[in-house]
């Protein structure tokens, strides 16, 4: 039985607007504007699937005036790019997104300070490893989610899926944002990837761009001016059409692009259960106020859930997740920077590295303020980098693994990029690059994806890894050699001695050492006896010592 079935296109100041669709043999059908700015027309529609579009007379200032053009629904569930039409689903006499059915929403999941959290690219983490042509979907990411569960990650961090044109892309030229990238799979393969991430207590956090769309996306067709900036704020940092979260509406009462962004993030936490959003060019999006708004009512949106709300903000501006600020985390591109020199063999200043593992040091606050990382999809790979340097082989293995103790061991919340855990050295590119899951089967890939597995193991194990409290108790920088304690009121402790020289240190004292006659190095195995407060081993180079 046929139900009359309602579409809606906002756009206040346009003339006409009309519906296409696969319903009506595609002849116009009349639209009706009402107060609100909505056109609306009503069509009768048995239970299925349709596609559709709309034809409205643009305002925008780069075709003729009232110009006729097609656009995709803004707000289409379900694009079929390959005809440009918006797919709509009716159930019941309902429009749907999809009837897929949870089955974990009961499950407990990981609060914030205990994440650690793992950045995953669709297309090139996995997925036709016989045939190098596929690209990966997020079907193949389920298949890997028990890899991901014994390696110890609690959290996914996706890089944006919503609607891009093509099939190969990073995704951060969005045009449908309510629309899973079709490249990737449909609506239900990522419900059931997030469903069967919470089985695991995996929580999944969404890579989304607010600050700008896609130079095709249809609202920059329907009314550019209505909804985007006429110049960019930063020519230099422009990457499309830029949402104008200034422009306020005096007819009706609201400011568009505020109220967009804030149906779009609500509609994947409610629509997708997803736990947390890492918002891209928060510097340049700019608006503190509103994007506090924003994370305010994601977190209610999201309760009784966890939730985590990151930006990324270059320069890095630890203001923005303390007391006022909008954010609870930003990704801390300063670790990255500072880091991966000392790994390479640059000269040390362990006042830098102090401001690494203690990150009150550089401004945050809080443990949950700071996301440190070896690499991300911006950076080349470490071993990319070390190669570049000329580091290769056992060397550059090593020098990976005290990169590991180094950022798990840190104040702030660990994120590992895909790969990142066996030593992909596949370099930085837009093009296609799937990660070598092969490389396992090598004894130095295996050895240090164990290393990984451990350290995140131990993390989750000593709760002292999850606070702000940090103490360096022994320095020297000639031997740059540096000693800190982690701990929390429980009684707790971790301590890291490192050596950042390339020479071995045989029978080096480390004195001022905490209190407790004996400890437990974690890397090696192996009781320690500490007397009188000194510790007396051997250091090789570029190695940590890890003891609880």
């Amino acid at each position: 039985m046929a139900n009359p079935i309602e579409f809606k296109l906002f756009a206040p100041y346009n003339k006409s607007a009309v519906l296409i669709g696969s319903f009506a043999n595609r002849q116009d059908i009349p639209m009706e504007k009402g107060e609100d700015g909505y056109f609306r027309a009503h069509v009768d529609l048995d239970d299925g699937q349709y596609e559709y579009k709309f034809r409205i007379q643009s305002k925008s200032f780069f075709l003729e005036p009232d110009q006729w053009i097609e656009v995709i629904d803004p707000r289409a569930s379900h694009i079929n790019e390959s005809y440009q039409n918006g797919v709509l689903h009716v159930k019941d006499g309902e429009p749907i997104v999809d009837d897929y059915v949870w089955n974990h929403d009961d499950k407990a999941l990981p609060q914030n300070e205990e994440l650690i959290i793992y950045e995953i690219l669709v297309s090139d983490f996995s997925g036709g490893e016989d045939d190098p042509d596929p690209r990966g979907q997020l079907k193949h990411i389920t298949e890997k989610l028990d890899y991901l569960s014994e390696l110890g990650i609690n959290a996914i961090e996706l890089m944006p899926i919503q609607e891009f044109p093509g099939e190969q892309g990073w995704g951060y030229n969005t045009h449908h944002y309510f629309a899973v990238e079709s490249a990737y799979g449909s609506s239900k393969d990522f419900k059931h990837l997030v469903d069967e991430c919470h089985a695991r207590g995996i929580r999944v956090i969404l890579d989304i761009i607010l600050n700008h769309s896609g130079s095709e996306a249809p609202l920059t067709k329907i009314d550019y001016s209505y909804w985007y900036r006429s110049e960019p704020k930063d020519p230099d940092q422009s990457w499309g059409p830029e949402f104008d979260y200034d422009h306020y509406d005096e007819n009706l009462n609201l400011c568009p692009a505020q109220e967009f962004v804030k149906d779009v993030l609500h509609f994947w936490i409610t629509e997708y259960h997803i736990d947390g959003f890492r918002f891209d060019a928060v510097s340049q999006m700019g608006h503190f106020e509103f994007l506090g708004q924003l994370t305010d009512e994601t977190s209610k949106q999201a309760q009784p859930k966890p939730f985590y709300n990151i930006g990324e903000l270059i320069p890095e501006s630890p203001d923005a997740t303390n007391l006022e600020g909008p954010l609870d985390a930003c990704w801390r591109d300063g670790f990255l920077h500072q880091l991966r020199p000392l790994l390479w063999g640059d000269d040390t200043d362990i006042e830098t590295v102090k401001e690494l593992i203690d990150a009150k040091r550089s401004g945050y606050l809080g443990a949950v303020n700071a996301i440190n990382y070896l690499s991300n999809h911006d950076h080349d790979r470490l071993m990319v980098q070390l190669a570049n340097h000329g580091i290769f082989d056992g060397t550059a293995f090593k020098r990976a693994k005290l990169g590991a103790v180094l950022v798990t061991t840190a104040m702030g919340v660990p994120l590992i990029w895909m790969g990142e855990e066996f030593g992909d050295s596949h370099p930085k590119t837009l093009e296609a690059a799937k990660i070598d899951w092969s490389l396992l089967q090598n004894d130095r890939n295996h050895d240090l994806m164990q290393h990984y597995r451990g350290l995140i193991n131990l993390r989750k194990s000593n709760h002292a890894l999850r606070t702000e409290n940090v103490e360096f108790f022994y320095e020297d920088p000639d031997s740059k050699v540096l000693a800190y304690i982690r701990w929390n009121d429980e009684g707790s402790r971790v301590v890291v001695v490192v050596n950042f020289s390339d020479q071995y240190l045989a029978d080096y004292e480390i004195q001022n050492f905490p209190e407790g006659s004996t400890w437990h190095e974690w890397i090696s195995d192996y009781d320690v006896e500490v007397h009188d407060g000194v510790w007396v081993t051997d250091l090789p180079e570029y190695e940590a010592k890890v003891l609880v």
